[in-house]
């Protein structure tokens, strides 16, 4: 039993300064995820959600092309790996970003934020369902915890909701089910795939389905030309360029590189720093309004997380 728990996390073989890069990783990609909701809604003022994912990936897609230019690394793909990672990429970016970029349009992004905060809660669920990762009764017990602050944030937010808040909140669920979904199906891909290879085909699949997309939604309304215009405004393009290359390319990243190395669940409970900036940034840079009931709904989810993943043997 001990060899075998031993194989199922590596973080546990692994040498500390190994285990530093990891944890550093994890930790950036909080800081920058938590941010990303602010640019998010800065990239709203100017232009609609199909037409940031676009530009978003776009931008992506550039950036992961430079060190292939540069001859830095190559890709390595058959027909077999390219069918393999086409549900991850289902997964993240399409679903995960398209429900967080349209959710957005209806509610805080503070509030999207604690929401998501629940996404470590489904990964545990779906890593123990499909993948087999163990949880014992005081991890099920924290799961019910978090379960409980997000059920909260929902009914004290209930006398304030309209059709349209609802839609968000739904779709930030759905959000954070797909980068649970993700998360579990990664941990298994980075054992077979390079970093690059995984990330490199994840932001094209992004590019060319958001790209399409929105130029349809365009031509279709005959509207092609509104699709370059955001990019004349400046804080458009600096939005967007934090959102593709940073929250995006450094992201993928850094996510399929933690996921190599320790378990789902765990790699899931960062995402819980990335929403204590999320509700700071949405305070101070977009005067956002947080009552009581989200302070206490935030500390049931994130003390139920913290629980499920550090309460274990």
């Amino acid at each position: 039993m001990k060899k075998q728990a031993l194989s199922s996390d590596s973080s546990q073989v692994q040498p500390q300064s190994n285990l530093v890069k990891v944890y550093a990783a994890a930790v950036t990609y909080a800081v920058i995820t938590g941010f990303s909701f602010l640019f998010n809604k800065i990239a709203l003022q100017t232009a609609g959600p199909m037409d940031i994912l676009a530009h978003r990936f776009t931008a992506s897609f550039l950036a992961m092309l430079i060190p292939l230019l540069l001859k830095k690394t190559k890709l390595n793909y058959n027909r077999e790996k390219v069918l393999k990672i086409l549900p991850l990429a289902l997964f993240y970016p399409l679903l995960f970003f398209g429900f967080q970029t349209f959710g957005l349009q209806y509610i805080l992004s503070s509030e999207a934020g604690i929401l998501l905060a629940a996404s470590p809660i489904f990964t545990l669920i779906l890593a123990a369902f499909f993948i087999k990762e163990k949880t014992n009764l005081r991890q099920k017990l924290s799961v019910l915890i978090s379960v409980s602050g997000v059920i909260y944030v929902l009914v004290m937010s209930g006398s304030n909701l309209s059709t349209n808040s609802v839609a968000g909140i739904i779709l930030i669920i759905l959000s954070a089910l797909s980068i649970a979904g993700y998360n579990v199906l990664a941990r298994v891909l980075t054992k077979e795939f390079t970093n690059f290879d995984l990330s490199f085909l994840m932001l094209f699949i992004g590019f060319v389905g958001f790209n399409l997309l929105a130029l349809g939604q365009h031509i279709l309304s005959g509207t092609v030309q509104n699709f370059f215009l955001p990019l004349q405004n400046r804080s458009f393009v600096a939005a967007v360029a934090y959102l593709g290359i940073l929250s995006t390319v450094v992201t993928s990243l850094s996510t399929n590189y933690v996921l190599s190395q320790i378990k789902a669940a765990k790699m899931s409970v960062f995402s819980n720093l990335g929403t204590l900036l999320t509700v700071i940034a949405g305070v101070v840079f977009l005067k956002e309004q947080l009552y009581p009931y989200h302070f206490i709904g935030s500390v049931l989810i994130i003390a139920g997380v913290l629980g499920t993943n550090f309460l274990g043997e």
